[in-house]
């Protein structure tokens, strides 16, 4: 991929992560930890589109901006974002790269994974460095919400990637 292109595909799909970001922030929450996931849409899609370099760049970009939108940047909820963002990025990453050529891997599969392991990174900062066994009183919860948010996620991009005329056309450049 010529480096112009490279450069415009992640102003986008950076800029998509952080509209999302936002659009989830203004989203009222019962619980302040809970979040949907909305700002992982761009990166699932941008899977197809990037290399591993290129691809985990993005999300870097997604956590500093989802820091910088939520006021979090220079506190622990950074350390939280970055090590959810982190492990469901490898996952997603990993378990794109190992059924793409088969194809039998949907963006259910990846998102599910995505956000049950952003989940879990998130309960292991929390037990090993803030809450010790008391995480265990929150883990249920969070992974129910994951469990939930994952699927209404995985769907949606589901639909998107086979309906979108543009997202064809995007993913066609690159193969």
């Amino acid at each position: 991929m010529e480096e112009k292109k490279i450069t415009k595909d992640m102003a986008f799909f950076t800029a998509l992560c952080l509209f999302m970001s936002a659009i989830e922030y203004a989203i009222p929450k019962p619980l302040p930890f809970i979040r949907i996931g909305l700002a992982n849409l761009p990166i699932i899609l941008a899977l197809p589109i990037f290399s591993g370099k290129n691809y985990f760049f993005l999300v870097l970009l997604k956590i500093i901006g989802q820091g910088l939108i939520s006021g979090t940047l220079f506190s622990y909820v950074f350390l939280f974002s970055f090590a959810g963002s982190f492990a469901s990025a490898f996952v997603m990453w990993g378990l794109f790269q190992l059924f793409k050529k088969r194809k039998n891997l949907s963006c259910v599969g990846i998102s599910l994974a995505g956000a049950m392991c952003n989940s879990l990174a998130q309960i292991l900062v929390a037990k090993f460095f803030f809450f010790g066994d008391k995480v265990s009183l929150i883990a249920p919860i969070l992974l129910w919400v994951s469990l939930i948010s994952g699927l209404l996620l995985g769907i949606f991009t589901q639909y998107f990637t086979k309906k979108s005329s543009w997202y064809a056309l995007v993913t066609k450049e690159e193969t």
